[in-house]
């Protein structure tokens, strides 16, 4: 998604690189307990893991780390996590998704609502954005792994439904409940990816101003710096002339 692609960049550059990667670290080690616990705990019976897994190698966790995470659910003492999804409005009416994994609902509802507030947005009820999303299997490669063409050949032969391809690499989509076949017969075909995750994809984009763009950036630089918050998306984009000016 252009918005979140942009964002990832402006984050870059606002030098919070250690910063972010460590509550990556952090978020990335509770999916895989959540995962492990509901499921199998070796990666290749339990496909939810097995992404997780794939994710957290993919950004350098340690693999210490990621096994100490499995282990932790094997073992029986790991807490008891909540998945729950948010919804609202941020500046200029932009929707957000807000998907967070909590051991206190009461608690973070109140710290995610309390941010959307002081942000200029507001938090929604659950349903209230979400249909202005499909939820989706995204596959990400680089634009080395080939040409347009040959991209959608691949997936079309992994069963995915479609892709968008450009100078920034291929983003193939697919149903989530497929994400995992879809994902291992493209690794076949083209080798490792450079991400494989569950999405909400935009179905529209609302572009902002300078001022909006600065705004909705405070809501979900603050969200993504809360500990329960795994992950979160937003309908936007930012024109390149405004993007020069951040």
């Amino acid at each position: 998604m252009a918005g979140h692609s942009k964002w990832a960049n402006i984050q870059h550059r606002k030098g919070r690189q250690d910063a972010v990667r460590s509550k990556m670290f952090s978020k990335l080690a509770k999916e895989i307990t959540v995962a492990a616990k509901m499921g199998d705990p070796d990666p290749d019976k339990n496909p939810r893991l097995r992404m997780a897994v794939k994710e957290a190698k993919k950004v350098s966790v340690p693999k210490d780390v990621i096994e100490r995470a499995i282990k932790k659910s094997v073992g029986g003492d790991a807490e008891n996590y909540d998945e729950i999804r948010y919804e609202g409005y941020g500046p200029a009416g932009v929707a957000v998704i807000v998907e967070a994994m909590t051991d206190n609902k009461n608690r973070t509802a109140s710290v995610v609502r309390s941010i959307f507030t002081k942000s200029g947005g507001s938090l929604a009820a659950t349903g209230a954005v979400s249909f202005m999303f499909d939820r989706m299997g995204e596959v990400i490669y680089p634009a080395s792994a080939g040409d347009a063409d040959a991209m959608m050949d691949a997936a079309i032969e992994a069963g995915a439904d479609d892709v968008e391809s450009s100078d920034q690499g291929h983003i193939i989509y697919c149903d989530p409940s497929e994400l995992s076949a879809v994902s291992n017969a493209l690794e076949t075909a083209l080798g490792e990816s450079e991400s494989t995750k569950l999405v909400w994809k935009p179905q529209t984009l609302t572009a902002l101003d300078l001022a909006g763009a600065e705004k909705l950036m405070r809501l979900i630089e603050a969200l993504e710096d809360d500990d329960d918050v795994q992950t979160v998306t937003a309908n936007f984009d930012i024109p390149d002339e405004i993007m020069a000016q951040l």
